[in-house]
């Protein structure tokens, strides 16, 4: 079998590389021999002659990683976001960079944002602070048909998102760069309507790109545009906002809340004043990570398209980000 038929074979040409400071090496090197039994497959350290390798399965790789290569014909990214990847110099022209479109990722990026927003839509932060002081404190439940729930990113993770967060009866909005549609949701696109979403929400999803034009999109003045008391959730990339602007405004009340998953530098410094703030739960930019056991088929599928002069499914563009 080959990929032409849509099935992986066992005998890959060329050597995988793989390199990630949080992915362990072995659990990815099963799940690729199960379905390319044949594929040779070297961890970053373990590289004898770097002109053998000629597929690389990354995450963040250090500055040079790819100079020495000079036979790589494809590079993987363990995850769908890129932007790690398309602002390097070390990258070679005309190399196809692919991204994961594993189900399962958009699954559990979904579920991490129904988490969140149900956590603030039934103001369990509220709670919780009652229970940091032993008050016995009421409040009433909200009905999710009052609740306005605005994604930023309309991508295959923030789709799947707005799709689950609309069929738990939440008003949601969407807003990206190009027009889409999603069924029991209000989509926007162009910068001439985003602040018109953002000031509408009463919970903020950002699911965005790390684009050269998405960096810092969501500013000061942007973040003020917020409803009083509104909460954010952030499970894209911290860069995308003025952290700074943003852990004033949480301090101020005037963001209610917040649930953040990615920051401008990770892993957040300890002495960060976000560590402090009682509003605001923090966790390690886990919302959504790839899955070797599912994403292995995608891969090896890619790997033996290359393999056989063909190209690659899930290519980016470098000029976009995404």
């Amino acid at each position: 079998m080959s990929a032409i038929d849509g099935k992986p074979s066992d005998t890959p040409s060329g050597t995988l590389v793989f390199y990630s400071a949080f992915d362990d090496f072995e659990t990815w090197k099963r799940a690729l021999h199960a379905q390319l039994p044949g594929l040779n497959m070297v961890h970053s350290s373990a590289i004898d002659d770097p002109a053998d390798i000629h597929y690389a399965l990354v995450w963040k790789p250090p500055a040079g990683f790819f100079d020495p290569m000079k036979n790589l014909r494809l590079i993987i990214n363990l995850g769908a976001g890129v932007d790690s990847l398309v602002r390097r110099d070390d990258l070679p022209a005309g190399i196809p960079i692919t991204r994961l479109t594993d189900p399962q990722m958009a699954r559990m990026m979904a579920g991490y944002v129904l988490f969140a927003v149900l956590r603030h839509a039934r103001d369990i932060p509220f709670f919780e602070a009652s229970q940091r002081t032993g008050e016995w404190t009421y409040r009433h439940p909200r009905s999710p048909e009052a609740v306005s729930v605005a994604v930023l990113g309309l991508g295959q993770l923030g789709a799947k998102a707005a799709f689950e967060l609309q069929r738990q009866g939440f008003q949601v909005s969407g807003w990206s760069r190009n027009p889409k549609q999603i069924e029991g949701v209000a989509c926007s696109s162009g910068m001439d309507a985003l602040d018109t979403v953002i000031a509408n929400a009463d919970i903020l999803v950002v699911m965005l790109p790390l684009t050269p034009e998405t960096r810092q999109i969501l500013d000061r003045e942007r973040l003020q545009k917020l409803r009083p008391g509104a909460a954010f959730i952030n499970v894209a990339r911290g860069e995308l906002v003025d952290q700074a602007a943003l852990t004033e405004l949480l301090a101020s009340g005037h963001i209610g809340s917040a649930t953040l998953d990615a920051f401008a530098k990770e892993p957040l410094p300890a002495d960060d004043p976000l560590w402090r703030l009682p509003n605001v739960l923090i966790t390690p930019h886990l919302a959504s990570v790839a899955l070797p056991a599912s994403s292995a088929e995608q891969i090896a599928v890619n790997i033996m398209r290359v393999s056989a002069g063909e190209s690659p499914e899930h290519v980016i563009d470098p000029a976009q980000g995404y």
